[in-house]
């Protein structure tokens, strides 16, 4: 009876250690919805915390967000803790991102560049929109505005947004 005992305890050992390997790893990115589903315009409103996602313009899905540290105003330089305002577009996506996936918003532009040179500032950059932190549970952060210029949401809404907003699609941040 013991070797059946021990064969068994192993077993679940090593299923337990195959479980926890695969939560590490990164998941798969959600397939993009199809084409009739997408948003075709993002407008994101800092100054009541939410996201909302256009087709053809009408509202097909709202997000409360949370936004930079430091959140009124335009971003003007690295490390501010703003998020930036004004008109962009999600340039490229990120499924390894630090965070529960990421679209990248193509700022800084060249007026921002140009602004932030004039002040003599390095305008920051890699501001995203994207998921919370990784392990850190949603009522932790939820919320609160504590990124450092990005958009964040929760993991469940990132993988939604992650479907529906494809690269190229505008977005308008305002005040």
């Amino acid at each position: 009876m013991k070797p059946v005992l021990i064969a068994l305890i192993t077993s679940a050992v090593a299923i337990s250690a195959l479980s926890l390997i695969n939560v590490r790893e990164t998941p798969a990115a959600p397939a993009l919805a199809a084409l009739s589903e997408q948003a075709d315009f993002v407008e994101i409103d800092k100054s009541d915390r939410e996201m909302r996602l256009f087709r053809k313009g009408e509202i097909i899905r709202r997000y409360q967000i949370s936004l930079g540290f430091a959140p009124k105003g335009d971003k003007e330089r690295e490390g501010d803790g703003k998020t930036p305002e004004g008109r962009y577009t999600i340039d490229y996506r990120n499924p390894n991102s630090s965070f529960h996936l990421s679209l990248h918003i193509s700022y800084p532009d060249a007026a921002d560049q140009r602004a932030a040179a004039a002040r003599g500032d390095d305008p920051g950059g890699e501001i995203f929109i994207h998921g919370g932190p990784r392990n850190i549970p949603d009522f932790l952060w939820r919320g609160r505005d504590w990124t450092l210029g990005c958009v964040s949401v929760t993991d469940d809404e990132m993988t939604e947004i992650w479907s529906l907003v494809p690269n190229g699609t505008p977005i308008e941040i305002r005040p």
